[in-house]
């Protein structure tokens, strides 16, 4: 900082209003010199070097005075600006011997109507900006979410069906070799034509609901649709549904800046509902623009816990999805292997329709391997061997996957019926009449599923055999027609009874009678152990799983480490339900206890208070 020797006069090139400003943004910047002009020395600046400093001192004033006050009244001696230069008037008055002038009170009033001024402007700057990004803000998060809409998905991009080596044997590239019935179903919900209702599919792990939906978006190009995965974690659920509708949930909101505050605090379960808010908007622009519904596929959504949150969240999308199709805004699509997802829909069911996707009938699945061992081995497979792999794997696509690209078909299905009976007894082996007290609870839940289980397979024996298999195809489809006129009802029917013959099942209400127990069989369904369609009806998850039933109640001595079981199981729980009664002072000598009327009564009935009297025989 420049300093010079000259007096204070009118020669000065800054007048004194501005210099006093000068004043206050130097003293920010250097305590020192604040402090030598509070002791009235006679310093001046350097006016044409400290233009900048002119202009921007008027502005960082009023900040100045109410953020530190104390500070300007300590360098001035507890005098604010403008009071200074009275206070200097006054002493050149008294050194001159000259009259002092009256104190002006005009040049504080414009001081203050300034900083006022200027404070308003300040605020009034700050709310325009802030409402503006607002506006902007909350404009671009509607605009995110229709290009989440947009042709193309990232569902897509990783599936990536069409570059791929076929890993499905029933399809390559667009074309089926095998057309199943629910596929035509799905294709008209996500394309917009069957519209005014939400879809339910439900079907055991591997029978390929989540192929069939992606088949669907792929035929359209994913517009208008956007699929996510479904998550027990409700803030995993949040930040998946949040990357499938490109919504941030306001968490790269910067209102703050502008004092505004965002609506992040809150929980997972409102920023759901939040997101669904602003899909509404998107969906009434997208169906005056396009006239179609927009679709939202959630998928896995048995991994949701069936507790507190897990039902919350659950009826929440639920309510949105009755809402969303009486208006033919949104159709949503859930895809759920678990029977429990079904249950709790049913109670407020309205407009959902259910689509149970089941294994293959035997001459599909045949079918279906014989055409990718001829096409991809050069092979034409022995319709024996091809029976003995449908027998041991059924019509499950996970496994006829599998099965198909082994070069040992038959060794695959052995190993996958031994890692199913691995499973099975993994999770529900009984450890028989020697089992500690301890793991009683534990016991009950694997000796019911092994009730259960035994259960099946003796239905299985007792079964009357019915028509073969082999002759389904004959009695489904006359040798005119095709696959294709077929209804899916009526095929969906034929393939619940080819499944009869190969799985036997027993409805809900007669497995729970038969285990005992009500809680148990919904985890079971959840393990893959048991399975739970929607016709209430409980049998094996799996072909390989039934094998494996057959196998564990066929060994011998199943049935008395089974009853054995049951039996420890028993007399633990009567030991728990048993009161000893201990009589002192009877020592060495000997009683007879009578029933105090004389008359026998069984303990435990409606009139259990027996008195009883004790009588000391006399020694003979």
């Amino acid at each position: 900082m420049a300093f010079f020797n000259r007096s204070m006069n009118s020669a000065n090139p800054l007048s004194k209003k501005k210099f006093d400003q000068i004043l206050v943004f130097d003293h920010v910047r250097s305590r020192s010199i604040g402090t030598a002009v509070g002791n009235r020395s006679k310093v001046y600046y350097n006016a044409w070097k400290q233009l900048p400093v002119m202009i921007t001192a008027p502005l960082s004033r009023p900040a100045f005075f109410l953020v530190f006050p104390f500070l300007v009244r300590r360098s001035y001696g507890g005098l604010i600006p403008g009071q200074l230069e009275a206070q200097t008037e006054a002493e050149e008055a008294t050194t001159s011997g000259k009259e002092p002038k009256p104190e002006k009170w005009g040049p504080s009033l414009v001081k203050i109507f300034e900083t006022a001024a200027t404070t308003l402007a300040s605020l009034a700057i700050l709310g325009l900006a802030g409402y503006g990004y607002h506006r902007y803000y909350k404009r671009l998060v509607l605009k995110k979410m229709e290009n989440a809409f947009a042709p193309g998905d990232p569902v897509l991009e990783l599936a990536a069906l069409s570059d791929q080596t076929p890993t499905n044997i029933f399809q390559q590239g667009d074309k089926h070799w095998i057309p199943r019935p629910e596929q035509a179903t799905i294709d008209n919900i996500v394309n917009g034509t069957d519209r005014g209702h939400y879809l339910l599919l439900i079907g055991e792990k591997g029978t390929g609901k989540s192929s069939m939906l992606l088949n669907a978006m792929q035929k359209i190009g994913g517009e208008g649709v956007s699929m996510f995965e479904a998550h027990a974690d409700l803030e995993i659920f949040r930040i998946r549904l949040g990357k499938c509708l490109d919504y941030e949930f306001h968490e790269d909101y910067i209102g703050s800046l502008f004092s505004i505050r965002g609506p992040r605090d809150t929980t997972a379960l409102l920023d759901i509902e939040r997101a669904f808010n602003k899909l509404e908007k998107v969906a009434l622009k997208h169906r005056k623009k396009v006239g179609r519904p927009l679709i939202l596929i959630i998928n896995s959504m048995h991994l949701l816990r069936n507790d507190d949150d897990g039902q919350d969240l659950l009826e929440l999308i639920q309510q949105r999805a009755e809402q969303w199709a009486a208006s033919n805004l949104v159709t949503v699509i859930l895809n759920s292997d678990d029977y429990w997802v079904y249950e709790r829909l049913k109670q407020l069911d309205t407009r959902m329709q259910v689509l149970p996707v089941l294994d293959l009938p035997k001459f599909q699945a045949i079918a279906a391997l014989r055409t990718y061992r001829t096409r991809y081995f050069n092979e034409e497979p022995q319709s024996e061997i091809l029976d003995q792999v449908y027998d041991k794997v059924g019509g499950r696509l996970t496994f006829l996957n599998r099965v198909a690209k082994s070069s040992d078909m038959l060794k695959e299905c052995a190993a996958i019926c031994q890692k199913e009976k691995t499973w099975f007894l993994n999770q529900c082996w009984i450890l028989g009449e020697e089992m500690d007290d301890d793991v009683m609870d534990q016991q009950k839940y694997c000796s019911a599923a092994m009730v259960l289980a035994k259960a099946l397979v003796d239905q299985e024996k007792e079964a009357v055999a019915g028509s073969p298999v082999d002759t389904l195809k004959s009695t489904w489809f006359s040798s005119s027609a095709s696959a294709d006129s077929v209804s899916a009802s009526e095929l969906e029917e034929n393939i619940y009874r080819d499944i009869d013959r190969m799985i036997p099942e027993i409805p809900l209400h007669k497995a729970r009678q038969i285990m005992t127990r009500a809680d148990f069989i919904q985890s079971y369904d959840h393990i893959n152990i048991f399975t739970i369609d929607s016709r209430a009806m409980v049998r094996a998850d799996s072909v390989p799983m039934q094998n494996a039933f057959r196998e564990i109640c066929s060994e011998e001595g199943f049935d008395k480490l089974l009853q054995a079981t049951l039996d420890r199981i028993s007399a633990i729980e009567s030991l728990g339900r048993t009161r000893e009664v201990v009589a002192k002072d009877l020592i060495d000598k000997q009683y007879i206890v009578k029933v105090a009327d004389g008359v026998e009564r069984k303990y435990g009935g409606k009139d259990a208070k027996i008195s009883i009297g004790i009588e000391e025989l006399q020694p003979t």
